[in-house]
């Protein structure tokens, strides 16, 4: 019989840092898309796309749009 043995992670703190800064902007990125994107005041110009796609998540989350 044959003993598994499991291999221990390593993880820095500087890794760790660097991964919870990118998820914390990453997090922020998709709050302004779903909550802030109002297409008058959209990073993408007067296109309405982005807000109609996620328009009943915001719904969902608590943020008027109408």
């Amino acid at each position: 019989m044959t003993e598994a043995t499991a291999t221990r992670i390593d993880v820095s703190a500087l890794a760790a840092i660097a991964w919870l800064t990118g998820t914390a902007f990453l997090a922020l990125m998709v709050l302004y898309v779903v909550g802030l994107d109002q297409g008058a005041t959209s990073i993408f110009g007067s296109d309405t796309h982005i807000h109609e796609f996620v328009h009943d998540a915001r719904h969902l989350l608590g943020f008027p749009c109408h």
